[in-house]
């Protein structure tokens, strides 16, 4: 079971990085493309804050705090050996996401960010930001839904 997420998780990885490498490729910090104009673009951005732009210009402690988090998570996966299937792919998504982002602080000095949803004016983000919210929202369903009835 864990080679299989870890597998997942290296797979996810090489996903964010494809999809941050052809965006930083191929457009300039700024450009954008729409794909549903006045919805949906594809908007290059170089974020060297964590989300919402929240402690921009500190690309470096943030890689810190991301390996921290990482490491701490798969250290608990090895030593508690968790067997839910729901709480271990949240886990892989979080960490997925953790090591995308992670990877573009310690080399490029920000996070490449380019999905951007205009209807709702929302931050603009990529793929390891959608892995580690999904995860996040998932280990929520977990720890409420399903590990309390285990526990009941």
């Amino acid at each position: 079971m864990y080679i299989f997420y870890a597998i997942l998780t290296a797979a996810m990885v090489i996903l964010d990085f494809v999809t941050k490498n052809i965006v930083a490729g191929t457009m300039k910090s700024g450009d954008t493309i729409p794909v549903l104009k006045g919805v949906f673009h594809i908007t290059y951005c170089e974020n060297t804050g964590a989300a919402f732009s929240m402690f921009s210009g500190k690309p470096y402690i943030l890689a810190v705090v991301s390996a921290a988090v990482m490491v701490g998570l798969i250290v608990y996966i090895i030593f508690k050996k968790p067997t839910n299937h729901v709480f271990m792919f949240s886990l892989a998504l979080i960490v997925a996401g953790g090591i995308g982002n992670m990877i573009d602080r310690i080399f490029r000095g920000y996070v490449v960010d380019f999905f951007d949803f205009r209807l709702i004016n929302f931050a603009i983000f990529n793929v390891a930001d959608t892995f580690v919210t999904c995860g996040v929202i998932l280990f929520g369903i977990y720890l409420f839904f399903i590990q309390k009835k285990a526990d009941e």
